[in-house]
């Protein structure tokens, strides 16, 4: 697995030594993690290793081991159900000292903070400030729904009686809004029906519109769905980047000096520019390009 995922579209890959790693596999899998990352081959994707939670055993040796063993091809360590912002002030503060200790940037090594639990997300605006490390906050649904105590069992989907409305809404805006204010990404969970991708489709539309970044993917034929759905329409990019333009020409001197004017049959000003960003960022960064550019008119 480990070797496909080398080679896969994927913006990051992960290697998980939480719940996808049985209690007596672990100290081997540190091991097996710490020669992946050294072996290389993983082109320009963040290579990210989720490490156990404070409240078990093994998250002291998880960190020590990897980062330790692999730190310099390392990008982020992934902390899972945090509940509190001191969890990720002593994951900060270890990473240091082992930094310090081996002779790595300080700081080089970023923080993902998963919210799989209530306090967690009561508590996930202190938690996106708490360390300069952190640059994404994550969406555990699984655990999540088991902590509220949501009755359903398919991970995602809305719970059966809930028929109007979005039963993950609230929990997703909280993550979204902490994110944001503190210029980070947002990501939302995996979906576990794995060959359902309509299915997929249909539960990452809905992070997607908020505007979450991504979502995670726990097998490639989810991958190119993710991709789809996280990047916008052609429609929609090339529109964005017409506004774009038309906008920095009309408030050239070349322009007129305009800070408001009509493309076709909508006003654009500085807030069109601003919402335009957001969706040709989006789209460049999906490799999208455009087919009819946006030309001034002639004088």
């Amino acid at each position: 697995m480990i070797d496909k995922a080398r080679t896969l579209p994927a913006d990051q890959v992960f290697l998980d030594l939480e719940d996808a790693c049985a209690p007596l596999a672990k100290p081997d899998a540190r091991k097996t993690i710490v020669a992946s990352l050294n072996e290389g081959g993983w082109g320009d994707k963040a290579r990210v290793v989720r490490v156990n939670d404070w409240t078990t055993e093994w998250t002291y040796r998880d960190v020590t081991e990897v980062v330790e063993g692999a730190g310099a091809n390392l990008d982020c360590l992934m902390l899972p159900k945090v509940q509190t912002a001191e969890q990720v002030h002593a994951l900060d503060l270890l990473l240091t000292q082992i930094e310090k200790t081996m002779g790595y940037e300080v700081g080089k090594i970023g923080i993902e903070a998963q919210i799989e639990n209530a306090q967690g997300l009561v508590n996930v605006n202190a938690i996106a400030t708490a360390s300069p490390r952190v640059e994404t906050i994550i969406f555990g649904p699984a655990d999540f729904m088991a902590s509220i105590n949501m009755k359903s069992l398919v991970v995602g989907e809305q719970p059966p009686g809930y028929d109007v409305g979005d039963a993950y809404h609230y929990i997703l805006m909280q993550i979204l809004m902490a994110a944001r204010a503190n210029d980070l990404q947002a990501i939302d969970g995996p979906y576990l029906q794995i060959r359902d991708v309509d299915g997929f489709k249909r539960v990452a539309g809905r992070s997607a519109a908020l505007g979450f970044d991504g979502k995670w993917v726990l097998h490639p034929g989810q991958i190119d769905a993710a991709n789809e759905t996280y990047s916008p329409l052609q429609e929609d990019y090339e529109h964005a980047e017409n506004i774009l333009d038309a906008y920095e020409y009309f408030t050239s001197e070349a322009g007129g000096r305009r800070g408001a004017v009509m493309l076709g049959d909508e006003m654009i000003d500085e807030a069109s520019r601003k919402m335009a960003l957001v969706i040709s960022s989006k789209g460049r960064a999906a490799g999208m390009k455009r087919e009819s550019p946006w030309t001034p008119p002639e004088a």
